[in-house]
């Protein structure tokens, strides 16, 4: 029988600890924020639909995205016990200068558009961070600016080339003339992938005052006050225009651009260079031939080709292949620390984030990038420890398994979009400084019997690494 007795007060009071209230709004939600989704949600409430959908969307059905995604939860890691982890260093040499984090903040276009703070509260909080933060081409912020704004930071500058040809290497002259140490050249974008939501939405530059945006505007008061009364929206590299993303997209836009006018925008730039948009093991290949100091795997975030290769799939093979010749980095998909951590294991020098930067910036501006960045932080010195490991330099194959949902049913027919077409005679183009010039072979397969679609153990292979390179960053 359970004798019960009347509480008293000297007994209570080490159980009453009330905290103490938070007034201040933004430090409430943002500090209510565990995870990169939990950001996300707040930043829904916030940001008018065409705002966010440009953030949140990708192209024609969303399946690469879906599929990025799926990729780094079907994963497994195999931890190691009893090993000192009392301290972790999460940092090491990307592009010969040191990264507080093996993770930057991606370039983005229309970033004032999500949040009036735009690419400065970015370059604001990676400088806190001590982490790369890159500007795109398509920014609302000049290269000046963001220098200004991260005076003794990481700035990449983001590369899309356009027909005019000079107007794109002006902007790499002041890159260059900012301080900017890297390039990142992007190379999936000969023309705008069918970003259907937009189109939906009827996302202009700048955005229209309709009855539906009005009506959407409403419960977000905040973003249209900030809207309205700070600087007009504007590229910061371009002229202004009025009309839809895509047609912005599809006028800007070089789709003759080659490897030849690769060579030749490496050869302007003084700093590292970068490519960006690589889906295939044979374009890795050439790009190494051609001397680059890194490549990205990326589908754009799935916001060009629909159905497009998962750059996680590609890491492994990629990372081993041409690993030990340039850096390989990897985006699209990431929301966690986990998500970078696997990335590593299985080769990647670096990642970047994109979303997950944008969903902290509409949440609460420059403290909400604030917040992403240390909620990343955190898991992934949190999952380095119960891996059993000290330093990234630690992580390899072995520590992580790729599950797989989706296995082909059959080789394809080419191996990458450089394949000579049947009866053809294969045209060789002059080799870039000397290396040789690789053609992708014709190749044929017997197909499997059936499609397998459970879950199957694909495991890693050991992968050689970029050696640190001690260069000062330019």
């Amino acid at each position: 029988m359970v004798q019960r007795r009347i509480p008293k007060i000297k007994d209570l009071a080490p159980l009453m600890k009330f905290k103490s209230p938070e007034f201040n709004a933004r430090k409430r939600r943002l500090a209510a924020a565990l995870t990169i989704a939990d950001l996300r949600a707040i930043a829904q409430k916030r940001t008018p639909k065409a705002a966010f959908d440009y953030t949140e969307g990708a192209a024609e059905a969303e399946i690469s995205l879906s599929r990025a995604r799926q990729a780094f939860e079907d994963i497994e890691f195999h931890p190691s016990i009893l090993r000192d982890v009392s301290t972790v260093s999460t940092g090491w040499d990307v592009l010969g200068g040191p990264v507080a984090q093996p993770f930057g903040i991606a370039p983005t276009g229309f970033t004032r558009m999500m949040q009036t703070e735009g690419e400065i509260a970015g370059a604001h909080a990676a400088a806190r961070a001590g982490i790369p933060f890159a500007l795109s081409t398509m920014g609302t912020t000049s290269i000046e600016d963001v220098k200004a704004a991260n005076p003794s930071g990481r700035n990449w500058f983001q590369l899309y080339m356009w027909k005019d040809r000079d107007r794109s290497m002006a902007l790499v002259d002041r890159a260059a003339k900012a301080g900017f140490d890297t390039l990142l050249v992007t190379v999936d974008v000969p023309v705008a992938g069918a970003r259907l939501r937009d189109k939906r939405n009827g996302f202009s530059i700048p955005p229209a005052l309709t009855l539906g945006t009005v009506v959407n505007a409403l419960p977000r008061p905040e973003w249209w006050i900030n809207f309205l009364t700070t600087e007009p929206l504007a590229f910061a590299s371009l002229d202004r225009w009025s009309g839809t993303v895509a047609d912005l997209l599809d006028t800007m836009f070089d789709p003759t651009v080659d490897f030849e006018d690769l060579a030749w925008i490496k050869a302007q730039w003084p700093g590292k260079v970068v490519v960006k948009g690589v889906q295939n093991l044979q374009d890795a290949k050439r790009l190494v031939d051609l001397g680059v100091d890194g490549i990205t795997l990326s589908n754009h975030g799935g916001r060009q080709l629909d159905r497009a290769p998962i750059p996680f799939h590609l890491l492994p093979q990629v990372a081993r292949e041409v690993g030990a010749h340039t850096e390989v980095h990897l985006d699209t998909g990431i929301m966690s620390g986990a998500d970078i951590v696997a990335s590593v294991a299985l080769g990647a020098r670096f990642t970047m984030i994109g979303r997950a930067y944008l969903y902290g910036l509409m949440a609460g501006g420059e403290a909400g990038v604030d917040r992403t960045i240390q909620i990343l932080s955190e898991q992934v010195s949190r999952t380095m420890r119960l891996l059993g490991v000290n330093s990234l330099e630690e992580l390899n194959p072995g520590h992580v398994t790729q599950l797989a949902r989706l296995m082909p049913v059959a080789a394809p027919m080419v191996a990458s979009a450089e394949a000579v077409p049947a009866r053809k005679a294969p045209v060789r183009k002059a080799p870039v400084r000397g290396a040789p010039v690789r053609e992708a072979p014709v190749r044929t397969a017997a197909a499997p019997k059936q499609s397998v679609r459970a879950s199957t153990a694909v495991t890693g292979t050991p992968v050689k690494r970029a050696p640190k390179k001690a260069t000062p960053t330019a």
